[in-house]
Protein backbone atom coordinates (compact mmCIF):
# COMPACT_ATOMS: atom_id res chain seq x y z
CA UNK A 1 0.00 0.00 0.00
CA UNK A 2 1.53 3.12 -1.32
CA UNK A 3 1.26 6.17 1.54
CA UNK A 4 0.22 9.31 0.05
CA UNK A 5 1.90 12.71 -0.47
CA UNK A 6 2.21 14.73 2.20
CA UNK A 7 0.26 17.90 1.89
CA UNK A 8 2.05 21.47 1.64
CA UNK A 9 0.87 24.76 2.87
CA UNK A 10 0.78 27.55 0.00
CA UNK A 11 0.59 30.63 0.84
CA UNK A 12 -0.92 33.47 -1.24
CA UNK A 13 -0.55 36.23 1.14
CA UNK A 14 1.98 37.85 -1.65
CA UNK A 15 -0.21 38.46 -4.33
CA UNK A 16 -3.35 38.85 -2.45
CA UNK A 17 -1.67 41.89 -1.04
CA UNK A 18 -0.01 43.00 -4.62
CA UNK A 19 -3.66 42.66 -5.51
CA UNK A 20 -4.83 45.49 -3.33
CA UNK A 21 -2.00 47.92 -4.02
CA UNK A 22 -0.34 46.91 -0.86
CA UNK A 23 3.11 47.55 0.13
CA UNK A 24 4.79 44.50 2.12
CA UNK A 25 5.71 47.62 4.91
CA UNK A 26 2.30 48.55 5.60
CA UNK A 27 0.80 45.09 5.65
CA UNK A 28 4.03 44.08 8.45
CA UNK A 29 2.72 47.58 10.29
CA UNK A 30 -1.40 46.30 10.61
CA UNK A 31 -0.45 42.86 11.32
CA UNK A 32 2.21 43.72 14.26
CA UNK A 33 5.13 42.15 12.80
CA UNK A 34 8.46 42.98 10.96
CA UNK A 35 8.84 43.29 6.89
CA UNK A 36 11.50 40.46 6.85
CA UNK A 37 8.98 38.01 9.26
CA UNK A 38 6.00 38.56 6.55
CA UNK A 39 8.59 38.42 3.62
CA UNK A 40 9.30 34.21 5.05
CA UNK A 41 5.74 33.79 5.44
CA UNK A 42 4.63 35.07 1.79
CA UNK A 43 7.50 32.76 0.60
CA UNK A 44 6.89 29.59 2.39
CA UNK A 45 9.51 29.99 4.96
CA UNK A 46 7.95 29.91 7.61
CA UNK A 47 4.26 29.08 8.64
CA UNK A 48 2.19 31.95 10.92
CA UNK A 49 0.67 30.88 14.16
CA UNK A 50 -3.18 30.94 14.01
CA UNK A 51 -3.88 34.06 15.50
CA UNK A 52 -1.40 35.78 13.19
CA UNK A 53 -3.09 33.97 10.73
CA UNK A 54 -6.58 35.38 11.56
CA UNK A 55 -4.52 39.01 11.29
CA UNK A 56 -3.79 38.50 7.77
CA UNK A 57 -7.11 37.65 6.39
CA UNK A 58 -8.32 40.50 7.82
CA UNK A 59 -6.16 43.25 6.93
CA UNK A 60 -5.97 41.64 3.51
CA UNK A 61 -10.40 41.34 3.75
CA UNK A 62 -10.12 37.60 2.72
CA UNK A 63 -10.78 34.47 4.76
CA UNK A 64 -7.99 32.44 6.27
CA UNK A 65 -8.81 29.94 3.68
CA UNK A 66 -8.55 32.30 0.95
CA UNK A 67 -4.44 32.92 1.77
CA UNK A 68 -3.35 29.88 3.31
CA UNK A 69 -4.28 26.18 0.80
CA UNK A 70 -3.33 23.01 1.31
CA UNK A 71 -1.40 20.72 -1.58
CA UNK A 72 0.30 18.16 -2.57
CA UNK A 73 4.29 18.04 -1.50
CA UNK A 74 6.08 21.10 -2.95
CA UNK A 75 9.78 21.66 -4.95
CA UNK A 76 11.74 22.04 -2.67
CA UNK A 77 11.47 25.28 -0.16
CA UNK A 78 12.84 28.68 -1.58
CA UNK A 79 15.21 31.16 0.52
CA UNK A 80 14.22 34.40 1.35
CA UNK A 81 16.91 37.45 -0.22
CA UNK A 82 17.01 40.74 -1.01
CA UNK A 83 18.47 42.27 -4.10
CA UNK A 84 19.72 45.71 -5.03
CA UNK A 85 16.27 45.79 -7.42
CA UNK A 86 13.40 43.98 -8.50
CA UNK A 87 14.30 40.54 -10.27
CA UNK A 88 11.97 39.06 -12.96
CA UNK A 89 11.05 35.53 -12.09
CA UNK A 90 13.45 33.10 -13.28
CA UNK A 91 16.41 34.94 -13.73
CA UNK A 92 19.47 32.92 -12.58
CA UNK A 93 21.03 34.34 -9.39
CA UNK A 94 24.31 33.92 -6.91
CA UNK A 95 23.97 34.08 -3.67
CA UNK A 96 26.30 36.09 -1.01
CA UNK A 97 25.83 36.47 2.83
CA UNK A 98 26.17 40.33 3.80
CA UNK A 99 24.75 42.00 5.95
CA UNK A 100 22.11 44.90 5.29
CA UNK A 101 22.57 47.98 6.47
CA UNK A 102 19.07 48.62 6.34
CA UNK A 103 18.37 45.61 8.44
CA UNK A 104 16.37 43.41 5.90
CA UNK A 105 17.76 40.09 4.66
CA UNK A 106 21.36 38.86 4.57
CA UNK A 107 21.35 36.89 2.15
CA UNK A 108 22.02 38.90 -1.06
CA UNK A 109 21.05 37.71 -4.34
CA UNK A 110 22.91 38.58 -7.40
CA UNK A 111 21.92 38.25 -11.36
CA UNK A 112 24.32 36.64 -13.50
CA UNK A 113 24.62 38.20 -16.86
CA UNK A 114 21.98 36.74 -19.77
CA UNK A 115 23.37 33.97 -21.47
CA UNK A 116 26.13 33.13 -19.18
CA UNK A 117 27.23 29.57 -19.52
CA UNK A 118 30.61 29.73 -17.69
CA UNK A 119 29.17 30.88 -14.03
CA UNK A 120 26.87 28.03 -12.24
CA UNK A 121 23.47 29.48 -10.28
CA UNK A 122 22.97 28.79 -6.86
CA UNK A 123 19.24 29.62 -7.43
CA UNK A 124 16.52 30.88 -9.84
CA UNK A 125 13.95 33.77 -8.38
CA UNK A 126 10.32 32.72 -8.23
CA UNK A 127 8.94 35.86 -6.84
CA UNK A 128 10.31 39.68 -6.05
CA UNK A 129 9.00 42.45 -4.64
CA UNK A 130 9.23 46.35 -5.48
CA UNK A 131 11.79 46.90 -2.43
CA UNK A 132 14.13 44.07 -4.02
CA UNK A 133 12.81 41.43 -1.29
CA UNK A 134 12.50 38.07 -3.06
CA UNK A 135 12.40 34.31 -3.04
CA UNK A 136 14.82 32.16 -4.67
CA UNK A 137 14.61 28.49 -5.41
CA UNK A 138 17.73 26.52 -4.83
CA UNK A 139 19.63 24.79 -7.41
CA UNK A 140 21.47 22.81 -4.63
CA UNK A 141 20.12 21.82 -1.33
CA UNK A 142 19.45 24.67 1.02
CA UNK A 143 22.07 23.82 3.14
CA UNK A 144 24.91 23.26 1.25
CA UNK A 145 23.58 26.56 -0.66
CA UNK A 146 23.56 28.65 1.82
CA UNK A 147 27.13 27.55 3.29
CA UNK A 148 28.34 28.70 -0.35
CA UNK A 149 27.48 32.10 0.56
CA UNK A 150 28.98 32.17 3.60
CA UNK A 151 31.91 31.52 1.87
CA UNK A 152 31.04 34.32 -1.47
CA UNK A 153 32.53 37.70 -1.76
CA UNK A 154 30.54 40.26 -3.93
CA UNK A 155 33.25 42.22 -5.96
CA UNK A 156 31.94 45.28 -8.02
CA UNK A 157 33.87 47.07 -10.38
CA UNK A 158 34.13 48.12 -14.19
CA UNK A 159 38.00 47.08 -15.35
CA UNK A 160 37.82 44.21 -17.20
CA UNK A 161 40.34 43.07 -15.66
CA UNK A 162 38.83 42.40 -12.63
CA UNK A 163 37.62 39.21 -14.32
CA UNK A 164 41.04 37.59 -14.38
CA UNK A 165 41.43 38.54 -10.83
CA UNK A 166 38.28 36.61 -10.46
CA UNK A 167 39.62 33.82 -12.00
CA UNK A 168 43.14 33.55 -10.77
CA UNK A 169 41.69 34.02 -6.83
CA UNK A 170 39.34 30.68 -7.61
CA UNK A 171 42.60 28.98 -8.06
CA UNK A 172 44.07 30.07 -5.22
CA UNK A 173 41.29 29.39 -2.44
CA UNK A 174 38.81 27.02 -4.37
CA UNK A 175 36.71 27.09 -0.90
CA UNK A 176 36.01 30.87 -1.51
CA UNK A 177 33.99 32.35 -4.30
CA UNK A 178 33.84 35.86 -5.36
CA UNK A 179 31.32 36.90 -7.84
CA UNK A 180 31.83 39.86 -9.77
CA UNK A 181 29.43 42.29 -10.93
CA UNK A 182 29.44 44.73 -13.21
CA UNK A 183 29.49 48.58 -12.32
CA UNK A 184 31.47 52.11 -12.76
CA UNK A 185 33.24 53.38 -10.07
CA UNK A 186 30.89 55.27 -8.54
CA UNK A 187 27.87 53.21 -8.39
CA UNK A 188 30.76 50.08 -7.20
CA UNK A 189 31.44 52.24 -4.21
CA UNK A 190 27.58 53.01 -3.52
CA UNK A 191 27.00 49.50 -4.03
CA UNK A 192 29.75 48.48 -0.88
CA UNK A 193 28.17 51.15 1.41
CA UNK A 194 24.87 50.14 0.94
CA UNK A 195 25.14 46.61 1.53
CA UNK A 196 25.73 45.31 -1.93
CA UNK A 197 28.94 44.37 -2.71
CA UNK A 198 31.71 43.56 -0.09
CA UNK A 199 34.85 44.89 -2.33
CA UNK A 200 34.70 47.53 -4.92
CA UNK A 201 37.65 48.18 -7.69
CA UNK A 202 38.09 51.65 -8.10
CA UNK A 203 39.60 54.15 -10.51
CA UNK A 204 37.96 57.77 -9.50
CA UNK A 205 40.33 60.71 -10.55
CA UNK A 206 39.53 64.09 -7.35
CA UNK A 207 40.89 66.74 -9.91
CA UNK A 208 40.62 69.35 -6.84
CA UNK A 209 42.76 67.02 -5.01
CA UNK A 210 45.27 65.16 -7.33
CA UNK A 211 44.30 62.22 -5.81
CA UNK A 212 42.60 58.84 -6.84
CA UNK A 213 39.75 57.04 -4.38
CA UNK A 214 40.57 58.31 -1.52
CA UNK A 215 38.61 61.28 -1.10
CA UNK A 216 35.18 59.04 -2.58
CA UNK A 217 35.63 56.28 -0.41
CA UNK A 218 36.45 58.77 2.86
CA UNK A 219 32.95 60.20 1.32
CA UNK A 220 31.17 56.82 1.06
CA UNK A 221 32.36 54.21 3.52
CA UNK A 222 33.59 53.92 7.35
CA UNK A 223 36.79 52.16 8.36
CA UNK A 224 38.32 50.95 5.12
CA UNK A 225 41.39 50.16 3.49
CA UNK A 226 42.44 50.73 -0.23
CA UNK A 227 44.64 48.23 -1.85
CA UNK A 228 46.69 48.97 -4.54
CA UNK A 229 45.25 46.63 -7.66
CA UNK A 230 47.02 48.32 -10.74
CA UNK A 231 48.02 51.66 -12.52
CA UNK A 232 47.47 51.70 -15.73
CA UNK A 233 47.51 54.85 -18.63
CA UNK A 234 44.20 56.46 -19.63
CA UNK A 235 43.76 58.35 -22.58
CA UNK A 236 41.69 58.79 -25.93
CA UNK A 237 40.81 55.44 -27.93
CA UNK A 238 41.37 56.52 -31.61
CA UNK A 239 40.99 54.61 -35.02
CA UNK A 240 43.50 52.63 -36.18
CA UNK A 241 46.08 55.09 -37.77
CA UNK A 242 44.46 57.69 -36.36
CA UNK A 243 42.81 59.03 -39.46
CA UNK A 244 41.41 61.88 -37.98
CA UNK A 245 45.01 63.20 -36.51
CA UNK A 246 43.57 63.62 -32.78
CA UNK A 247 46.48 64.71 -30.61
CA UNK A 248 44.48 65.54 -27.44
CA UNK A 249 41.16 67.18 -25.50
CA UNK A 250 41.59 70.14 -27.70
CA UNK A 251 40.81 68.54 -30.65
CA UNK A 252 37.60 66.82 -29.25
CA UNK A 253 35.73 70.21 -30.11
CA UNK A 254 36.27 70.06 -33.77
CA UNK A 255 33.35 69.32 -35.86
CA UNK A 256 34.89 66.52 -37.82
CA UNK A 257 35.74 64.26 -34.29
CA UNK A 258 32.73 62.19 -33.26
CA UNK A 259 33.13 61.63 -29.32
CA UNK A 260 31.28 58.81 -27.77
CA UNK A 261 31.73 59.29 -23.92
CA UNK A 262 31.53 57.22 -20.80
CA UNK A 263 28.58 57.46 -18.47
CA UNK A 264 28.15 59.66 -15.78
CA UNK A 265 29.61 58.08 -12.36
CA UNK A 266 32.10 56.35 -14.19
CA UNK A 267 36.10 56.95 -14.04
CA UNK A 268 36.84 57.15 -17.46
CA UNK A 269 34.24 59.99 -17.52
CA UNK A 270 35.67 62.09 -14.55
CA UNK A 271 39.22 62.47 -16.48
CA UNK A 272 37.09 63.36 -19.71
CA UNK A 273 35.55 66.10 -18.06
CA UNK A 274 38.74 67.51 -16.15
CA UNK A 275 40.42 66.55 -19.74
CA UNK A 276 38.13 69.34 -21.18
CA UNK A 277 38.11 71.42 -18.41
CA UNK A 278 41.54 72.01 -18.84
CA UNK A 279 41.48 72.35 -22.25
CA UNK A 280 38.84 75.21 -21.92
CA UNK A 281 36.52 73.42 -23.97
CA UNK A 282 32.54 72.10 -23.17
CA UNK A 283 31.42 68.51 -23.27
CA UNK A 284 31.12 67.65 -27.06
CA UNK A 285 27.98 66.07 -27.99
CA UNK A 286 28.18 62.47 -27.76
CA UNK A 287 27.26 60.12 -30.49
CA UNK A 288 27.10 57.33 -28.09
CA UNK A 289 27.49 56.45 -24.06
CA UNK A 290 29.57 53.76 -23.43
CA UNK A 291 28.72 51.08 -20.56
CA UNK A 292 32.27 50.18 -20.30
CA UNK A 293 36.00 50.78 -21.27
CA UNK A 294 35.78 47.69 -23.55
CA UNK A 295 32.21 49.05 -25.22
CA UNK A 296 33.85 52.06 -25.81
CA UNK A 297 36.61 51.15 -28.01
CA UNK A 298 34.18 48.63 -29.61
CA UNK A 299 32.48 51.47 -30.90
CA UNK A 300 35.73 53.41 -32.26
CA UNK A 301 36.64 50.45 -34.05
CA UNK A 302 32.81 49.49 -35.52
CA UNK A 303 33.44 53.29 -37.13
CA UNK A 304 30.25 54.31 -34.75
CA UNK A 305 32.86 57.30 -33.43
CA UNK A 306 35.84 58.56 -33.70
CA UNK A 307 37.52 58.72 -30.15
CA UNK A 308 36.41 57.81 -27.19
CA UNK A 309 37.92 58.31 -23.35
CA UNK A 310 39.42 54.62 -21.62
CA UNK A 311 42.52 52.63 -20.76
CA UNK A 312 45.26 51.33 -23.36
CA UNK A 313 44.46 47.95 -22.14
CA UNK A 314 40.92 48.76 -24.20
CA UNK A 315 42.76 50.18 -26.99
CA UNK A 316 45.01 47.08 -27.14
CA UNK A 317 42.14 44.34 -27.15
CA UNK A 318 40.15 46.14 -29.99
CA UNK A 319 43.52 47.06 -32.29
CA UNK A 320 43.13 50.61 -31.85
CA UNK A 321 45.36 53.72 -31.65
CA UNK A 322 45.74 55.36 -28.07
CA UNK A 323 46.90 58.71 -27.16
CA UNK A 324 48.15 58.73 -23.55
CA UNK A 325 46.91 61.40 -21.09
CA UNK A 326 47.10 60.37 -17.81
CA UNK A 327 48.91 57.05 -15.07
CA UNK A 328 45.82 56.37 -12.99
CA UNK A 329 45.40 54.19 -10.00
CA UNK A 330 42.88 51.53 -9.87
CA UNK A 331 42.48 50.08 -6.28
CA UNK A 332 39.80 47.85 -4.42
CA UNK A 333 38.51 49.56 -1.56
CA UNK A 334 37.65 46.73 1.46
CA UNK A 335 35.14 48.05 4.62
CA UNK A 336 37.00 47.15 8.03
CA UNK A 337 34.34 44.76 8.17
CA UNK A 338 34.74 42.59 5.38
CA UNK A 339 39.05 42.55 5.59
CA UNK A 340 38.76 38.78 6.53
CA UNK A 341 36.15 37.84 4.01
CA UNK A 342 37.60 34.07 2.76
CA UNK A 343 36.73 36.07 -0.68
CA UNK A 344 38.39 39.04 -0.38
CA UNK A 345 41.80 37.55 0.97
CA UNK A 346 41.83 34.90 -2.22
CA UNK A 347 41.15 38.15 -4.36
CA UNK A 348 44.00 39.70 -2.57
CA UNK A 349 46.38 36.87 -2.64
CA UNK A 350 45.58 36.27 -5.93
CA UNK A 351 47.05 39.86 -6.61
CA UNK A 352 50.08 39.31 -5.07
CA UNK A 353 50.72 36.42 -6.81
CA UNK A 354 53.69 36.02 -9.21
CA UNK A 355 51.06 34.16 -12.04
CA UNK A 356 48.35 37.20 -11.69
CA UNK A 357 51.05 40.04 -12.24
CA UNK A 358 52.55 37.75 -15.29
CA UNK A 359 49.34 37.30 -16.77
CA UNK A 360 48.03 41.04 -16.19
CA UNK A 361 51.23 42.15 -17.80
CA UNK A 362 50.85 40.26 -20.64
CA UNK A 363 47.99 42.19 -21.63
CA UNK A 364 49.68 45.59 -22.20
CA UNK A 365 48.61 48.95 -20.55
CA UNK A 366 48.70 47.59 -16.96
CA UNK A 367 51.20 47.86 -13.88
CA UNK A 368 50.82 45.51 -11.28
CA UNK A 369 54.18 45.99 -9.27
CA UNK A 370 52.38 46.46 -6.27
CA UNK A 371 49.32 44.45 -6.64
CA UNK A 372 47.18 43.76 -3.67
CA UNK A 373 49.66 46.21 -1.18
CA UNK A 374 47.76 48.55 1.29
CA UNK A 375 48.32 51.94 -0.06
CA UNK A 376 45.50 53.96 2.29
CA UNK A 377 43.51 53.82 5.37
CA UNK A 378 40.04 55.29 4.66
CA UNK A 379 38.46 57.01 7.71
CA UNK A 380 35.41 58.92 7.43
CA UNK A 381 35.10 62.63 6.75
CA UNK A 382 33.56 64.65 8.87
CA UNK A 383 33.03 67.21 6.60
CA UNK A 384 32.79 65.39 3.11
CA UNK A 385 33.77 67.99 0.37
CA UNK A 386 32.78 65.37 -2.48
CA UNK A 387 28.86 64.21 -3.58
CA UNK A 388 28.65 60.62 -4.69
CA UNK A 389 25.55 61.23 -6.42
CA UNK A 390 25.62 61.01 -10.80
CA UNK A 391 24.59 63.99 -12.68
CA UNK A 392 24.80 63.49 -16.65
Amino acid sequence: MTADPPLTLHPHVRERRQALGMGAADLARKVGISRQALHKIEVGASVPATLLAFRLAAALHVRVDDLFTLGGAAQAPTLPARSAAPLPPGTRVALARLPDPAGGEDLLAVPLPAGSFHVPADATVTATAPDGTLSARPLAPADEVRAAAARTAVLTGCDPALDLLVTHAARLDPAARVVLHAASSLPALRAVAQGQAHAAGLHLWDAASGTSNLPFTRRALGPATLFTLWTWEQGLLLAPGNPRGVRGPADLGRADVRLATREPGSGSRLLLDGWLRAARLPHPPAVAVAGSPLEAASLVAAGQADAAPGPRSAALAAGLAFVPLQTERFDLAVPDGHARHPGVLALLGAARSAAFRADLHALGGYDAAQAGEVWQRSLPDPDPPLSLEVHP
